[in-house]
């Protein structure tokens, strides 16, 4: 089994939260830049905690008639094939708002992926299309959960850390099998990828380096913690730090201005920055 294949394997295995073509994204049209967006937000426990901080820093940020609404189930029942598949509320509710068109922004989660890797996102984003022909998709990467378990999962696929494994997940999976299959289907579609689990990664190694300006624990209660359980949930610090990666990546912000009060001392701006400098400018909005 090659290392692209094991490697799938594996964060299929943990990527499961419990509650292109090389021409470059800028090549599709983009939306205007207005006074915020109408979102639609699909996703589990380690997509909502961003989505949840959205609406307030874009606010914030000056984008006051921003508006989203979010639609969240726990764990596989949050990824994109099993909300296709739901036949209850959620379901309707995804329907129903893009039947109603005027959706700019359309957010989904992209860390299990299904045995056909573009199976629910490919369904969403041709029913979305349809009164929303100018809509825009991206799809956010969460980290692996069970971080007990990150050094581990490095070895056994042949890397020297949870870093560069993550990397590797990103670029050679969500990428190359994920996005640039979904942009081949839709070209005339913006899709851009977000890398919302960096901030977790960054975060737990700044404080295994004591790194951070606040008293901040590797697992605890969530207001001074890396993680809230052994799953892997997200406390706040990261929470904060991933919202500005979402604010950075959809609304073009530039973070060293920007303003947002994170209520710590560590510069999470600066973090969350450095993390979008490094993302693949490919698969940016």
């Amino acid at each position: 089994m090659t290392k692209l294949n094991i490697l799938l394997v594996a964060f299929i295995l943990v990527c499961t939260a419990c509650s292109k073509d090389e021409e470059p994204a800028t090549a599709h049209p983009i939306l205007e830049e207005t006074q915020g967006y109408n979102m639609l937000l699909i996703g589990n426990s380690f997509f909502r905690p961003y989505a949840d901080k959205i609406e307030e820093q874009a606010i914030d940020a000056g984008y006051v008639n921003h508006k989203d609404i979010t639609v969240f189930r726990g764990g596989d029942n949050g990824r994109p094939i099993n909300l296709w598949n739901d036949t209850g509320a959620n379901n309707q509710l995804i329907k129903e708002t893009l039947d109603a068109g005027n959706v700019d922004v359309f957010g989904m989660t992209a860390g299990k992926l299904p045995e056909n890797p573009t199976d629910g996102f490919r369904d969403w984003i041709a029913y979305a299309l349809q009164n929303n022909p100018n809509i825009t998709v991206f799809l956010s990467i969460p980290p692996p959960d069970f971080p007990a378990d990150w050094e581990q999962l490095a070895q056994d696929n042949g890397f020297t850390s949870i870093e560069e494994g993550y990397d590797y997940f990103i670029n050679e999976t969500v990428h190359e099998i994920l996005a640039d299959a979904l942009r081949a289907e839709f070209p005339s579609t913006n899709i851009f990828t977000i890398p919302t689990g960096w901030a977790t990664i960054q975060l737990a190694q700044m404080q295994v380096d004591n790194l951070l300006l606040d008293d901040i624990a590797l697992s605890g209660p969530r207001e001074t913690s890396i993680f809230t359980d052994t799953k892997g949930h997200q406390g706040d610090i990261v929470r904060e730090t991933g919202g500005l990666i979402w604010l950075s990546s959809i609304y073009n912000v530039d973070l060293g201005s920007n303003t947002y009060e994170t209520g710590f001392n560590t510069d999470l701006h600066k973090i969350a920055q450095d993390i979008i400098n490094a993302h693949n400018p490919n698969y940016k909005k």
